[in-house]
């Protein structure tokens, strides 16, 4: 964790800068701010879930929230996986969330590729998921062929768990030769599971920033894209009942911080299990609304 979290810092420059400073006010759960929300923005990995186990007794308060009249949507940085498959692993999980209130940041990278001239694309992504979602896209698995990194017109990274160091390295060098745009469909540098935590897109494309001067293009949290679409969804919102809830400060919290809503951080699950979430809080200078002590 505290690797993860240097990482972030080290890339603030690159993050959206602090809008406010929360008050940091300790909640038990997410039942505890039902007065006075009616729109729940929730990050999957950390608040539903950890890898593929739901976290205990959080199926069963969505589901009283929902209940109750509250809109709970999914806002998550899960961009390598197609759309169903996210659908049949939360009902499997014990959610029930209709397909348009699972936003992800896959959706706001293929939308914002939709309104872009053709281009051949150089893709990061898992091949066994297959191409769901990506059926009109004109693309091609990156690998370990160096003239297949040289063809492309740009690149889109949105699947790491296949990415190894040497695919890291075939693309610095092609970007390096060829400066070409770079779209990032999930920023996030880690993801918490089951056994420690993964590396994603968001890691390697600041890396490559880094190592190339090619900036890449975001899309997802913390960046207010992701928000843009969410709030698509939903009729004239009222920014002060709506909050994010999320287990990271530099991506959901200080994404709900660009988009104008409430933040509530998980203090016990997630990025943040076992460790003092205050004292993170004020090293990062992101200040959360509130403070949750589980989902």
């Amino acid at each position: 964790m505290q690797e993860a979290f240097a990482a972030y810092e080290a890339v603030r420059k690159r993050l959206p800068p602090v809008q406010k400073k929360g008050r940091c006010v300790r909640l038990p759960n997410l039942d505890a701010l039902a007065d006075d929300v009616d729109v729940f923005l929730l990050d999957a990995f950390g608040v539903l879930n950890i890898g593929e186990t739901a976290i205990e007794g959080v199926p069963e308060r969505v589901e009283r929230l929902q209940m109750a009249g509250k809109r709970v949507l999914v806002v998550s940085n899960a961009a390598g996986y197609p759309h169903s498959n996210l659908m049949e692993k939360y009902k499997r999980l014990g959610y029930d969330f209709a397909p348009e209130d699972v936003i992800t940041s896959r959706k706001v990278a293929l939308q914002a590729l939709r309104k872009q001239p053709h281009q051949r694309w150089g893709l990061m992504a898992t091949q066994s998921l297959g191409r769901e979602d990506l059926e009109n896209l004109d693309a091609v698995y990156l690998a370990e062929d160096l003239t297949t990194y040289d063809s492309v017109d740009a690149f889109l990274l949105i699947g790491s768990a296949a990415w190894t160091e040497q695919r890291q390295s075939l693309l610095e060098a092609s970007v390096l030769r060829n400066p070409r745009p770079v779209y990032v469909g999930n920023p996030d540098i880690v993801a918490p599971r089951e056994q420690g935590f993964s590396t994603e897109p968001g890691s390697y494309a600041h890396r490559l920033a880094d190592r190339t001067g090619v900036h890449p293009v975001f899309f997802g949290k913390p960046f207010f894209n992701m928000f843009e679409l969410a709030f698509a969804g939903l009729e004239d919102p009222d920014n002060a009942r709506v909050v994010m809830v999320g287990d990271s400060l530099h991506t959901d919290i200080l994404g709900g911080q660009q988009a104008g809503v409430k933040t509530a951080l998980i203090a016990n699950f997630g990025f943040f299990a076992d460790a003092d979430v205050i004292d993170w809080i004020e090293k990062s200078g992101i200040h959360p609304d509130y403070i949750l002590d589980r989902p």
